[in-house]
């Protein structure tokens, strides 16, 4: 039977209700900026103008070493940040979602063997592991989507099989087992749906966690130079004399965007991971 809130649980609903709306909002402009780069940016980011100049009404953040506009730079590597987060947070969460389904549902033989994988992939240094592929490897935008997908499933997989144990041990699961109901139907149909509270925050901060690899990794001259990302701005920036010659406006800006759409990624985690923690206590 679910209890009333009392009034420091009210609030709190309340405050958290708030802050998943702001970060809601602040991750929609995010996005319909990527989506109309092409419209949004005043000049196109790989036109040269003259270089080295500062913030003006034609180039509101001045321009590059090669004359590159910077506002333009910034707005276009919106995009790039966005779909290496996103491709990474989409493969983790696939195989973290598997591979804990899985090993909660059939426990025994099937869950010590994934869960030992897991294991030893949590030890395995992954930044520098990233960096010693990137090194020997052509850093390419797919190589670096593809590694950190493959090295950030962990932490997923270990929250979804907690959360399966628990559900599989719920009636409305052994009443489906008692009616004869195949596994696999089992675990897409009554468990799956009962774990995508716990999925959602983790998407969202191997969202966040992603595009601060990337951008590691663009600054140490291990990005894909070809794309405009805010990560290799920065690096271009501490390379060609932006940060000697205290030229705010190439690095300042897109370090910005990074701090900030982290912040609103982590913000939505948040949001939907106490939903789901007042979940239960309401329960």
């Amino acid at each position: 039977m679910k209890q009333p809130q009392n009034k420091h649980q009210s609030s709190f609903t309340v405050e958290n209700r708030n802050w998943t709306r702001i970060g809601l909002i602040l991750f929609s402009l995010v996005v319909l900026t990527a989506l109309g780069a092409d419209i949004l940016a005043p000049h196109d980011p790989w036109q040269r103008f003259e270089p080295y100049q500062s913030p003006s009404r034609d180039h509101l953040l001045g321009t590059n070493d090669i004359g590159n506009d910077v506002f333009s730079e910034l707005i276009h590597g919106t995009r790039v940040s966005l779909i290496v987060g996103f491709g990474t947070a989409l493969l983790a969460t696939f195989l973290g979602l598997i591979i804990g389904l899985v090993s909660g549902y059939y426990r025994g033989i099937a869950d010590e063997m994934l869960m030992g994988l897991t294991d030893i992939f949590l030890m395995v240094p992954r930044i520098p592991l990233i960096i010693i592929l990137a090194a020997f490897l052509k850093p390419s935008f797919w190589m670096i989507t593809l590694a950190l997908g493959l090295l950030w499933w962990t932490s997923t997989a270990r929250v979804v099989r907690s959360k399966t144990l628990q559900i599989r041990e719920m009636s409305f699961v052994q009443s489906s087992k008692g009616l004869g109901f195949r596994d696999a139907h089992i675990i897409f149909t009554d468990v799956l749906p009962n774990i995508i509270q716990v999925v959602i925050p983790k998407f969202m901060i191997t969202v966040a966690t992603a595009m601060i690899s990337e951008a590691s990794l663009s600054f140490l001259g291990l990005g894909d130079p070809t794309l405009k990302s805010w990560g290799m701005m920065i690096n271009f920036a501490f390379v060609k004399g932006g940060f000697i010659n205290q030229m705010w406006w190439w690095y300042l800006p897109p370090g910005i965007c990074i701090a900030g759409i982290v912040l609103t990624t982590v913000l939505l985690g948040f949001g939907y991971e106490q939903k789901e923690e007042i979940g239960l206590r309401g329960i």
